[in-house]
C-alpha cells in the first residue's frame, strides 16, 4: 500500500496557494520560492495592480523602471489568457540560467472529466483524447496523490506589437508540459508549466515535477484521497 505523507510534512518554501475545491474534494500542492502568485483571481482592479507591482519587484528586485514596466504589462495581458483557460492558480518564474534570462508560468484549473465510469477509464480516455491532437509526448505517470497523465508538447504563442522593438506582433514557440489528475467526482485538476525559453526547460521541467508530486487530494472532512488506476 503506497504510503501517503501528511501535507504537514511538504515543508512549504513559501505560503502554498490557495485550496481548490472540486466539490467534496480539496486539492493543496506546494510552489517553489522562485514562483510568484499572479492574482487571476482578484476581481478589485486597484488590489489586482497593487499584487502585479509586488509580483514585479519579487521577480525582478534591482531591476530598472523600463524592465519591470515591461513585466508588469506582459503579465497584465496574460491574466485575461490564463481566465480565458480557466486558470483558478497561476504563478511566475523570472530566472538567469546559465546566464540566459529565463521564465516560466505554471496554472491550475479543474475541469470536466471524460464521460467515464471511474479514475482508470478517465485516464484512459485523457490519453486517447490526447493522442488524437497527434502533437505531443503522452504518458500515464503515478503522482503520490494517484494516477494521472502528463502531456509535453508546444505551441505558438503571440506578443502584442506594444511590447515590441519593431512594434510588430510576434509569434514566438513556446514549450509546455501538462499534467491531468482525474477526481473520482467527474473532475480533473490540469496543472501546466510553460516556457517560451528553451534554455530554462530542464531546470523549469524539474521544478514542475517536484510541484505536481506533492499534488495532495483530501475529502471534506480532511482524510486524504489517493487515486490509483491500479486499485480502482
Amino acid at each position: 500500500m503506497t504510503s501517503q505523507p501528511e501535507l504537514a510534512d511538504l515543508i512549504p518554501t513559501h505560503p502554498a496557494p490557495p485550496v481548490l475545491h472540486a466539490d467534496d474534494i480539496q486539492v493543496r500542492w506546494v510552489m517553489p520560492e522562485i514562483f510568484h502568485d499572479i492574482p487571476v483571481q482578484e476581481t478589485d482592479d486597484d488590489e489586482a495592480v497593487r499584487l502585479l507591482g509586488e509580483l514585479v519587484e519579487k521577480a525582478l528586485p534591482g531591476a530598472g523602471e523600463e524592465a519591470q514596466a515591461a513585466l508588469g504589462v506582459t503579465c497584465a495581458l496574460g491574466v485575461d489568457d490564463l481566465l480565458a483557460a480557466g486558470a483558478e492558480y497561476a504563478g511566475l518564474c523570472v530566472a538567469a540560467i546559465d546566464d540566459t534570462p529565463c521564465t516560466a508560468t505554471v496554472f491550475a484549473t479543474l475541469m470536466d472529466s471524460p464521460d467515464a465510469a471511474d479514475v482508470r477509464d478517465a485516464v484512459e480516455a485523457i490519453v486517447a483524447n490526447l493522442h488524437d491532437l497527434g502533437d505531443g509526448e503522452v504518458t500515464r505517470i503515478e503522482l503520490p496523490c494517484g494516477s494521472a497523465v502528463s502531456y509535453v508538447g508546444s505551441r505558438d504563442d503571440k506578443l502584442i506589437g506594444e511590447l515590441t522593438d519593431t512594434g510588430q506582433n510576434l509569434t514566438f514557440p513556446t514549450w509546455f508540459i501538462r499534467v491531468y489528475v482525474p477526481l473520482p467526482n467527474g473532475t480533473s485538476l490540469m496543472m501546466e508549466m510553460s516556457t517560451p525559453t528553451m534554455a530554462g526547460w530542464d531546470a523549469f521541467s524539474t521544478m514542475f515535477g517536484n510541484t505536481v508530486s506533492s499534488i495532495r487530494l483530501f475529502l471534506a472532512d480532511g482524510t486524504p484521497l489517493i487515486t490509483s488506476a491500479a486499485t480502482a
